[in-house]
Parts: structure tokens; C-alpha cells; sequence
């Protein structure tokens, strides 16, 4: 059963939106942030990994929207891909300059077509609910996680395969206060649009 407190909406899609609604105790007021440019944290040796390769494509920073958003898919998987050294099936090379690279990884991912892309869809999923569970903490999010964007929902099935839950949890003090916190995957792509329009009626 959900509570009345702060709620965090995260959104990963062509960029990652990240944002907070405060409960006054009466109702709830937005508050925008560009959390989606912080410093993105490894958790393992394998995201340590990442974040070192990332620093090289990059030149410097890496935000978490570096990973958790449309071109984030194409950055995962060229990581996985290079440093696995996996060769690249041919059907895959030509789908990826034919196509948006983003949707042919997700795809062949969810289809079970490449390893690599499967893999990518694995990692996308534990690094977007380890970050959800930091926007979580950072706001006490009592009142609920909202997953939103244009992505959840084509990847809800990898969402629900539990990893994306295990990261999302896995905060050391914490763990059993985020255990207590309700997580959605917003599935109406008019959301954006009906909150704004709320919104306006109250102003």
C-alpha cells in the first residue's frame, strides 16, 4: 500500500529525467533537477570498468544519462562488446548502421538474438535501479519510485527479472527501508501530459 510522502520519478528515454515531488502535507509539488548529469558511481569491478572506458570515449566526466538512456544502450554494449572481445554477428553490423542503434541492441537483446545485447539489457537494468534507488534516498521517497520514460516500458519484462529490484535495495543501512518503498513502471505515454494539465488546474 503506498504512503503519503515524497515521490521520485526517474526517466530514462532519449536523455534521464530526474525529478521529485514534495508532500506538504496536503499535496505535492514538483521540483525538477538535472540528477540525470551526476557523477555516474560503479558499484562492481565490472562498472568500475565501464566507468574507466566511458572516461576515455568521453574524455573526462561520465553522467549517469551516459548509461541509462537510448544512446546509454549503445555505450553498454560497445563496452561489453570490446571488452569481451565477443565478435560482432554480420546481420548485427548491418542492422546497426541501417538503424537506431539503441533500438536494434534493445531488440536483439530482448529477443534473445546476440549475447552481447542480452547482456546489455542486464546491465542497463541493475545500473537504472541502482540509480533509482539513489534518487530514492536522496529525496525519502516514502511515497513511491515512479519509472517512467520511453524506455521502461519496452524493457519491462528485463525490469521485472529481479535485478533491476536487487540493485535498487541494495543500500547497505538502508536496504530494509528501500525493501519498504513501492517501485511502478509508468505505462501511459500521455502521463507527462495529464500531470501538466493537473498542475495548471491548481495554479
Amino acid at each position: 500500500m503506498s504512503r503519503k510522502g515524497n515521490i521520485a520519478v526517474i526517466a530514462a528515454g532519449t536523455g534521464l529525467g530526474e525529478a521529485m515531488l514534495y508532500w506538504d502535507q496536503a499535496q505535492y509539488h514538483p521540483a525538477a533537477s538535472e540528477g540525470g548529469h551526476a557523477d555516474f558511481a560503479p558499484r562492481t569491478d565490472q562498472e568500475m570498468e565501464l566507468l574507466r572506458y566511458l572516461r576515455t570515449k568521453f574524455h573526462g566526466h561520465v553522467s549517469y544519462e551516459r548509461v541509462l538512456s537510448g544512446p546509454g544502450f549503445y555505450n553498454l554494449y560497445g563496452f561489453l562488446r570490446d571488452t569481451q572481445g565477443t565478435p560482432e554477428p554480420s546481420w548485427l553490423t548491418e542492422e546497426l548502421k541501417s538503424g537506431d542503434p539503441s533500438a536494434v541492441i534493445s531488440t536483439a537483446g530482448l529477443q534473445g538474438r546476440d549475447r552481447t545485447c542480452v547482456q546489455t539489457l542486464e546491465l542497463f537494468a541493475e545500473i537504472y535501479g541502482a540509480e533509482a534507488g539513489n534518487l530514492a534516498l536522496k529525496c525519502l521517497a516514502v511515497g513511491g519510485v515512479f519509472v517512467t520514460g520511453g524506455i521502461g516500458p519496452k524493457i519491462l519484462r528485463v525490469l521485472q527479472n529481479g535485478s533491476f529490484l536487487r540493485a535498487f535495495t541494495d543500500k547497505g543501512r538502508f536496504t530494509d527501508l528501500m525493501r519498504s518503498l513501492r517501485v511502478s513502471v509508468v505505462l501511459n505515454p500521455r502521463t507527462p501530459l495529464l500531470g501538466a494539465a493537473h498542475y495548471a488546474l491548481r495554479l
